[in-house]
């Protein structure tokens, strides 16, 4: 059983916080972390980002983004990215871990699975659509772990 997810992205501060919060509502009794290949350390969830979370009643308001390394992906048993670009990364950083390193997507578009945009300074309606796809990865993840 996955016991430890760790939700990677790129900045830490809009998409695997905001995926890292609905897995966790999702998967109580789970440990869900999140951290970032090129973090924005110690900055809390982008504005957009955080009020579409706490609007479907998700807790992002303590979070401050990290840097993924080595020790953290290494305690982690599932470890979920936004892109084929970040699995690829986690892979340079950790080759071992590799093997549990997937897509957040994994399961939409009918199982053939997709990527997660970076919202980062694009506009509020971009930030919805990021939200809501994560929403939908999220909640196709919970009901497979």
């Amino acid at each position: 059983m996955f016991q430890r997810i760790l939700v990677i992205c790129t900045g830490n501060i809009c998409r695997s916080p905001v995926a890292a919060a609905m897995l966790a509502k999702a998967l109580p009794g789970r440990q869900v972390s999140s951290a970032g290949l090129g973090a924005l350390v110690g900055h809390g969830v982008e504005p957009t980002a955080r009020a579409l979370a706490e609007a479907n009643g998700l807790d992002v308001a303590d979070h401050k983004a990290r840097q993924v390394n080595q020790e953290i992906l290494q305690a982690a048993d599932l470890i979920l990215v936004m892109s084929e670009g970040q699995r690829r990364a986690v892979g340079d950083q950790a080759p071992e871990t590799l093997g549990k390193t997937m897509l957040v997507g994994k399961w939409l578009d009918g199982g053939h699975g997709r990527e997660i945009p970076d919202p980062y300074r694009k506009s509020h309606d971009v930030f919805e659509h990021v939200h809501q796809l994560l929403k939908d990865a999220t909640d196709a993840w919970a009901t497979r772990l």
